[in-house]
């Protein structure tokens, strides 16, 4: 067999179903709930990790850990061993994991066996779940190492991400917001947006009420123009109808990926958390309209 094997971690929430269908290959991050360490995919599923969640004493959250340089050597090795040219590894952002250097190191590790090329995301679940899915499509073109390394960084600089959280606990306890932000944020039970901003988790807007933060983001997607990739983003959320109905309300978007948002990044976002996250399309491919994806928004005042 020859060709490209796209590998990427389990913090990119890509569906199990589409990741075994383009031939990616999972490397787990693991989960800690107290002093039980479980692996990220293969013994959690997303609707197991909520209820533990629940099930944990207040103000009690769990911690993640990066897969060892071994677990991506192994993956690497399984690649040279059947029979693949390369590896291209696409890895949660470097800001928010350790990820991305175990990655690296193995790469080392297995430099005398086959080539691996890394790419960091810069993003979080479905945003980095996007570029290795195109890596993967891209790859079963033939291409080369150097031209799936290539595209990937190219999907990179054109891949966006913003979630409505409904707590702004877990993103105080994983340091995004400050002790007193989340004190007066609980008082007015303050509902933040927070986008994938150089690669780091960061408060994009704050709106006084749930619906008001879903429609804001809803209404995000008319800041830019043809998408290439889509996915929604759901951390068991009950109104997730609600906010898909709101976005698809925007705009056709055509072949929309659904991801659960799993235990690694759920546990920074925290349950009952809706987002999108979208790769655009390159300048020139349609009349894109102006985007921007910085820049500060609220509601609080109205």
């Amino acid at each position: 067999m020859a060709g490209i094997q796209v590998v990427t971690d389990s913090g990119s929430d890509i569906p199990p179903q589409l990741a075994k269908d383009l031939g990616i290959t999972i490397v787990s991050l693991s989960v800690r709930f107290g002093n039980d360490e479980v692996v990220d995919t293969v013994s959690l599923t997303p609707d197991e990790f909520w209820s533990r969640c629940a099930a944990l004493a207040a103000p009690a959250v769990p911690e993640t850990a990066a897969p060892s340089p071994g677990a991506f050597q192994e993956a690497y090795l399984k690649a040279h061993e059947e029979g693949f040219e390369g590896v291209v590894v696409v890895t949660l952002s470097s800001e928010v994991s350790s990820t991305y250097q175990s990655a690296l190191q193995a790469k080392e590790l297995v430099a005398d066996k086959i080539p691996v090329e890394v790419v960091d995301s810069r993003n979080v679940s479905a945003g980095e779940g996007l570029v290795a899915i195109a890596a993967a499509e891209y790859s079963k073109s033939g291409a080369s190492l150097e031209e799936v390394k290539k595209l990937a960084d190219d999907v990179v600089d054109r891949t966006f991400g913003a979630v409505a959280v409904d707590t702004l606990e877990n993103l105080r306890r994983g340091g995004r917001i400050s002790n007193g932000s989340a004190f007066v944020g609980s008082l007015l039970s303050i509902k933040p947006v927070v986008e994938v901003r150089e690669g780091k988790i960061e408060s994009e807007s704050k709106h006084r009420t749930r619906g008001r933060s879903l429609d804001y983001l809803a209404q995000r997607v008319n800041n830019y123009g043809e998408f290439e990739r889509f996915a929604f983003l759901n951390g068991g959320a009950k109104d997730f109808d609600v906010f898909k109905d709101k976005v698809l309300a925007q705009r056709a978007i055509k072949d929309p990926i659904f991801a659960d948002i799993g235990p690694i990044i759920g546990t920074h976002l925290g349950l009952g958390a809706v987002g999108i996250a979208f790769t655009v399309a390159p300048k020139g491919s349609d009349e894109n309209k102006s985007s921007s994806a910085d820049g500060e928004g609220s509601d609080s005042g109205k």
